[in-house]
């Protein structure tokens, strides 16, 4: 093999073996926030399972969990991590419209279940079953409304993207920030269907 085919050869490996793409550096780099996330949530779920049964002659899961009220927030999260995956698609066919409808969607289901999440915790907390009744309910409120929390800082998110769409476009450094808060999004769905499943479900049955 002569110089100039090696020369090739040894520029195609370094172009094969070069650094990776800044999307896939950011994605990346997010995943590992997002692992610190599961980690508090993990944390938390371990406080849960320890004080669940720790009621204090107040009432248990069985008592105060409407398993129905629960399945429409659940619905509602589920739809809009739906919504927001068909945002990720208008995204990436640079349609403007259907970006914009598909985050307002999303927006608006995310607001609504954090609304009955509310009412959820207003009524416990006027019927005298606040955080501070038991360390079952303190467990409880401190696992579900962190959760909450992450919510409404997904929707503050969600709303800033909507405006750096509408005013700066596709730009690879939105579309990048786009992707980092889809992951947000869908981490949040999957560890609202472990509290649905793991405190709802079982609190209700047992």
């Amino acid at each position: 093999m002569n110089a100039a085919a090696l020369q090739s050869s040894d520029g195609a490996a370094g172009s094969a073996q070069g650094p990776a793409s800044k999307r896939i550096i950011v994605g990346y780099g997010f995943w590992i926030f997002l692992l610190s996330d599961v980690i508090l949530f993990s944390a938390l779920f371990a406080a849960y399972a320890v004080l669940s049964t720790a009621t204090a002659d107040g009432p248990s899961g069985r008592q105060i969990f409407a398993l129905r009220n629960v399945a429409v927030e659940t619905g509602c999260l589920l739809a809009s991590s739906f919504t927001c995956g068909l945002a990720s698609l208008a995204v990436g066919q640079r349609n403007g419209r259907w970006t914009q409808i598909a985050l307002l969607v999303t927006g608006l289901l995310g607001f609504t279940f954090l609304a009955l999440e509310f009412r959820e915790f207003a009524g416990l907390v006027a019927r005298g079953d606040g955080p501070t009744r038991s360390a079952f309910l303190s467990a409880f409120f401190t696992l579900v409304g962190c959760h909450g929390l992450h919510v409404t800082a997904g929707l503050l998110w969600l709303g800033t993207m909507m405006a750096q769409f509408l005013a700066k476009g596709f730009r690879q450094d939105i579309r990048y920030r786009f992707l980092c808060f889809s992951l947000f999004w869908h981490a949040l769905d999957i560890i609202w269907v472990a509290i649905f499943s793991l405190v709802y479900l079982v609190g209700a049955s047992t």
